[in-house]
């Protein structure tokens, strides 16, 4: 398998395709990878269900032994597609303290940095439905068939 990426890739169903693209994506594209959701008050303020993360986002974190705590990001690492967070520490056994990495799936944004204005206009922006081609067949399939049941006239019982 060649480990060139393409950008004329979409999607697949393999789960070694989709691994392929994500390891081999180039670093201004991994950065799409790393959404995390949006906290109720911000879904229902922008619309958006989730949104990429950044440093000085304030999060919570969901999961594992940091549960329910709020710190702010302090580094994003697109290589690792890990988050490090402010004083969330593990401290090692000659007692230094290590950054702990976590994933943006585990986490929910309380608070967006908002200083970039072309952030500004992400989140502004409405999301685009995305349906695939057979989906759409599905509903106009649907959609024929209950418009056939309504021409169909009552049979009265005599």
């Amino acid at each position: 398998m060649k480990s060139k990426f393409s950008t004329k890739w979409t999607a697949s169903k393999q789960p070694r395709k989709q691994r392929k693209y994500k390891y081999n994506a180039p670093l201004h594209l991994r950065h799409r990878f790393l959404n995390a959701h949006l906290s109720l008050e911000l879904r229902k303020k922008y619309g958006k269900r989730s949104f990429p993360v950044r440093k000085g986002d304030e999060v919570l974190v969901m999961r594992g032994k940091f549960k329910k705590k709020k710190a702010k990001i302090t580094e994003v690492n697109l290589k690792k597609e890990r988050i490090v967070l402010e004083n969330v520490n593990r401290e090692k056994k000659d007692g230094n303290k290590v950054a702990v990495y976590f994933h943006p799936s585990n986490l929910v944004i309380e608070s967006l940095n908002l200083d970039d204005k072309e952030r500004l206009k992400l989140l502004k922006e409405k999301p685009v439905e995305k349906k695939s081609g057979k989906h759409v067949e599905k509903e106009a399939k649907n959609e024929d068939k209950n418009k056939e049941k309504e021409n169909v006239p009552n049979k009265i019982k005599s």
